[in-house]
């Protein structure tokens, strides 16, 4: 009997339990797929503000009451939403003035509100909306489509101090879109656009050009170190070449060839068609070919220099479309952070020359008869271009090539590429006269014989 009496106890216990899971929502714990955050940014005398609006179930670990058919229940939905702001918004953002670390912000006001109410188009508008009365307690505001705005504060010194913001919104959702308006003292609003967190952790609102240039020389050397292409290409070019005397005008001639194509990029220059990069893409891959199946036929020092600047036009806009989303970081300095991020490719292709030279030369005596290795070297190279060459052909096909409108639009975008066309035409004419010398000069230090046994 007493048996009986423990498993009904357990039975009833199970049942219980059963029966009050429905009350913990899973969609209170449930992550978000896609979350924006907009956000303004404004320093006014002795505090700094921060507008932030999320969506309300991007705030999870709440318990959000909703009436039939699932309606949020205004009053105790506004009850919590002070402490889902504080625990989930203002916890994970800091502030930074002249370097100086500001900490958390304080949560000033909260207000629930609907997305088509248009609040978040002007700072004025977003405001006046998060410090208005709450919205009444009988509307039909379905939870999912609520939205949370914040007036976060800090005390500051000096409103035109440089400012950085520590973000760390991404937590909000799978994928989490931020786009944050600064709006200085006296100057023009500055806009980023950024998803997850930023590359560096932070977001200098409006840099000095030092701070600009720091970051794009350490992004322009980390995109050398992590464009898998870009470094294979570079492996090609050097596999047949072992002097330093005769590299320098092949490295020289690409580094002049990319400079121009991605400035011009940077300047808009470059084709907007959505078909664009998927081909220059395409194009890279064939260079890294291409040049592996001349390294196996035999590479000559007169016109290596000529086809590295050719298909450094081509890398240039590569470089470009790493660059684009992160040119709004550059506050400013535009100029300057172009050329700090050419610097950081140069120092880069630099750091994998003194890496990769000594070890082929090391290989290549010790281990691996010269000619042999070049030809097996490239061949693998080649072999790894074509795959990625017919893969991102594939992908190119699946676009629409339309034949543009002749009107005077493409009349002045013409003029623009007629531009580029002559001071591409004219570096290469310079570039030409320089290194034709030098080539004749340093016969030498080419290979003997090429790999494939003709002679040289």
């Amino acid at each position: 009997m007493t048996d009986q009496k423990r498993v009904r106890r357990t039975s009833a216990l199970v049942v219980a339990l059963v029966l009050l899971l429905p009350t913990w929502s899973g969609e209170a714990h449930e992550i978000p797929s896609d979350v924006t955050v907009q956000a303004f940014i404004r320093p006014e005398g002795n505090t700094l503000r921060a507008l932030v609006r999320v969506p309300l179930v991007s705030m999870r670990d709440f318990n959000w009451a909703v009436r039939e058919p699932g309606y949020l229940e205004m009053v105790e939905a506004t009850e919590m939403s002070r402490d889902a702001a504080q625990l989930w918004i203002a916890q994970y953002v800091e502030m930074l003035e002249a370097d100086v670390n500001l900490g958390f912000p304080v949560v000033e006001a909260v207000r629930i509100a609907v997305p088509g109410d248009r609040a978040f188009q002007s700072y004025e508008t977003a405001l006046a909306n998060v410090l208005s009365a709450p919205l009444p307690a009988d509307i039909e505001l379905p939870m999912q489509q609520a939205m949370l705005d914040v007036l976060l504060e800090w005390r500051i010194t000096n409103e035109s101090a440089d400012f950085t913001i520590v973000p760390g919104w991404a937590h909000l959702g799978i994928r989490t879109l931020t786009i944050l308006r600064f709006q200085p003292p006296g100057g023009s609003e500055r806009v980023f656009q950024y998803t997850g967190t930023p590359s560096s952790g932070t977001v200098r609102l409006d840099p000095r050009w030092h701070q600009a240039a720091l970051r794009f020389i350490v992004l322009g050397f980390g995109h050398i170190l992590d464009g898998i292409d870009h470094l294979l290409f570079l492996f090609c070019l050097v596999v047949p070449f072992r002097s330093i005397r005769a590299l320098i005008p092949i490295v020289t001639s690409f580094t002049i060839a990319h400079s121009i194509t991605l400035i011009a990029s940077a300047l808009g220059l470059a084709p907007n068609a959505l078909w664009f990069p998927p081909l220059i893409e395409t194009l890279i891959a064939l260079s890294i070919v291409f040049m592996a199946f001349e390294n196996i036929i035999g590479a000559k020092l007169h016109r290596r220099w000529m086809i590295a600047f050719g298909f450094g036009l081509v890398h240039g806009f590569g470089f470009s479309f790493a660059l684009s989303e992160s040119l709004q970081f550059a506050g400013a300095h535009l100029l300057t952070s172009l050329l700090s991020f050419n610097i950081g490719v140069e120092l880069g292709q630099l750091f994998v020359l003194a890496v990769t030279v000594p070890v082929l030369d090391f290989v290549f005596r010790r281990w691996l008869p010269e000619v042999m290795g070049t030809v097996a070297l490239s061949a693998f190279l080649a072999h790894t271009g074509w795959h990625w060459m017919t893969e991102r052909g594939s992908a190119l096909l699946q676009y629409s090539f339309t034949v543009p409108v002749l009107n005077l639009a493409f009349a002045a975008t013409l003029m623009r590429w007629l531009m580029l066309a002559l001071i591409i035409v004219g570096a290469a004419w310079i570039l030409k006269g320089v290194f034709g010398a030098f080539a004749q000069r340093g016969t030498s230090d080419e290979p003997p014989t090429d790999p494939l046994g003709a002679e040289g």
